[in-house]
């Protein structure tokens, strides 16, 4: 069995690099008065690990391929609604991993082009949760990014390439495995052309960047600094092609219903805008944006090669209360059902009543920024409660009725209300 040697009785050697023992560091003795240090025990494992991620980076056989309706069921465990976005989601991810065994065969009469994916929804509604859910269920590297960050060439910023540096270092710089990923490119609207801009300054974040991400939804060899940041003439370049990686581009495209509105003949302003604005706009706003077509984008800024290289358009609805109450409730990692743990560890039980949570969400409602307003007003309610719960009697249980809600009511009633009905009880 392999001990450590201190270095006192005699000077050992690691029998790999050469370094000696020292009193701050220790060799492990191996049989055969064999030694090795702790620096090269850890470049030991990174090799061992880095020849597990070659292997298992091969493309899963078919027969253990997520077939989209398994893709589906295991978002629907944490994004409520957006049934439609879901099914377009599941569908291309699959047919990735299938595009991907058919790149690996030898059949090469018919050529399988990849098709990239667009989401269009209003903010909170599930864009960004949809792409970190289907990063958790892939066997394949994935990489969220973030397209406010890139600007053209030349410019303060970075470029389009260190969104392919991300999936690289998702794949641990395993470039056979980063070839295959999946990239989620946020915010993709942010980079349409600013007709508006009257300026004489160049629109460094529009177009150009556009023009940059052309080649590489389509497929090229890209060159990426290892260290991200601008290229330089004297740095050496990873090569990485991505004809077989998948992007999916997510958008909130605001102000895109009203050019939905104008194709389709709605009148905007006068009495039939006015008719319009006693309905629901969030109903209005779903209605319109499910028959947006490729030109409604182009019109919104994008350029027309860009649209061209994501052919699949879906859209995700606006959230209304029963939805967020569902958000609030059902999925595994439901706010409700965190802070229910948060109390079952301090001894407690809490309780939200359902009158609760319709005002939880019509407050979150009123903040217009979907689900994300959710857990910001949750926090607001909870904090008091939490910075005392380790201090207040145990067991407790806590019941949050809407007078609290919309601080009607103290906090700490909720727990004073549930004793006294216990003890009527």
């Amino acid at each position: 069995m392999a001990k450590q040697s201190n270095g006192k009785k005699h000077k050992a050697i690691c029998s790999f690099c050469g370094r000696s023992s020292s009193q701050d560091d220790t060799l492990i003795e191996g049989p055969n008065k064999v030694f090795i240090c702790p620096e090269c025990v850890d470049l030991c494992h990174n090799i061992i690990q880095q020849n597990r991620k070659r292997i298992s980076s091969v493309v899963p056989n078919l027969e253990e391929m997520p077939k989209p309706r398994e893709i589906k069921e295991y978002l629907d465990q944490y994004v409520i609604g957006q049934e439609h976005a879901k099914k377009y989601l599941s569908v291309a991810v699959h047919n990735h991993y299938k595009r991907l065994l058919h790149s690996d065969s030898d059949d090469r009469e018919v050529e399988i082009d990849k098709s990239n994916v667009l989401l269009i929804g209003p903010t909170g509604c599930g864009k960004t949760l949809l792409a970190r859910t289907l990063a958790r269920k892939l066997e394949v590297p994935f990489a969220i990014c973030d397209a406010t960050t890139v600007t053209e060439a030349g410019y303060v910023g970075e470029d389009v390439e260190n969104f392919l540096l991300r999936l690289l270092q998702a794949a641990d710089y395993d470039i056979e495995a980063a070839q295959r990923g999946i990239v989620y490119v946020d915010e993709i609207d942010k980079v349409g052309k600013t007709y508006q801009n009257v300026s004489i300054t160049r629109d460094v974040s529009g177009e150009g960047v556009q023009q940059a991400l052309l080649k590489m939804l389509e497929g090229t060899i890209a060159n990426i600094p290892p260290q991200g940041g601008r290229k330089h003439p004297e740095q050496s370049y990873i090569q990485l092609d991505t004809t077989q990686i998948l992007f999916i581009c997510g958008g909130t495209f605001t102000g895109l219903e009203n050019i939905i509105k104008k194709r389709l003949g709605k009148k905007m302003i006068g009495f039939d805008s006015e008719l319009s604005g006693r309905t629901d706009k969030k109903t209005e706003y779903t209605g319109m944006i499910q028959q947006v077509v490729p030109e409604d984008i182009i019109e919104y800024g994008m350029i027309p090669e860009m649209v061209g290289r994501l052919p699949v358009i879906t859209t995700l609805s606006a959230l209304d209360e029963d939805a967020l109450i569902d958000i609030l409730t059902k999925p595994k990692n439901a706010l409700v059902r965190q802070y229910q743990r948060f109390f079952e560890m301090e001894d407690a039980e809490l309780e939200f009543t359902e009158d609760a949570l319709h005002a939880l969400a019509r407050k979150a409602l009123k903040r217009d920024t979907g689900a994300r307003a959710l857990r910001a007003i949750t926090e607001e309610l909870m904090v008091d409660l939490m910075y005392q719960l380790p201090e207040e009697p145990k067991p407790a249980r806590y019941v949050i009725t809407p007078d609290i809600v919309e601080g009607k009511a103290d906090m700490f009633t909720a727990r004073q209300k549930a004793k006294k009905e216990k003890e009527s009880a």
